[in-house]
């Protein structure tokens, strides 16, 4: 049967792009980078992903000059973003925009959410293709300390 074959390879294709979506929003100008920089604060994070049933905690140390990267929605090495419609403010951000990977695969993000100086829970989608919905993903984080432990893996 075709079909299950084709809903096989879309997730297969899926889990890895929801995830990667996901991890990314860089700050697309420096305006949106300097209104971010007061929103959380540096520090020992704990980050939960979780995209099309697959879901990921990490714990990272996230200085002061990666802080706007991190709160933007955690970009990766494998994923450009750029966020056209990035509103933070208030206790409340929604971010909308594209991701594309190194082989050119484009998914389109939507998140919005709540956060304070030390954690924040996005929710949204990703859209593999245009037409198709938004398949559900989230990022929660939350800040574990000011100070660093030693050893800790840095962002």
């Amino acid at each position: 049967m075709i079909l299950p074959t084709v809903l096989t390879r879309t997730l297969t294709i899926a889990a890895p792009a929801l995830a990667g979506a996901i991890l990314l929003a860089a700050p697309s100008s420096p305006s949106q980078a300097q209104a971010a920089t007061s929103e959380v604060l540096p520090g020992y994070w704990e980050y939960t992903t979780s995209a099309v049933g697959i879901r990921d905690t990490e714990q990272k140390c996230v200085r002061p000059s990666e802080i706007n990267r991190f709160f933007g929605g955690l970009s990766t090495r494998r994923w450009q973003c750029v966020y056209p419609t990035r509103e933070v403010g208030n206790g409340n951000a929604r971010f909308e925009g594209t991701c594309t990977d190194r082989r050119g695969r484009r998914v389109n993000v939507r998140l919005a959410g709540t956060y304070q100086t030390e954690n924040f829970r996005f929710t949204g989608g990703a859209q593999l293709a245009r037409g198709t919905p938004y398949l559900p993903a989230s990022i929660t984080a939350r800040r574990l300390a000011e100070v660093c432990p030693a050893g800790a893996e840095y962002f």
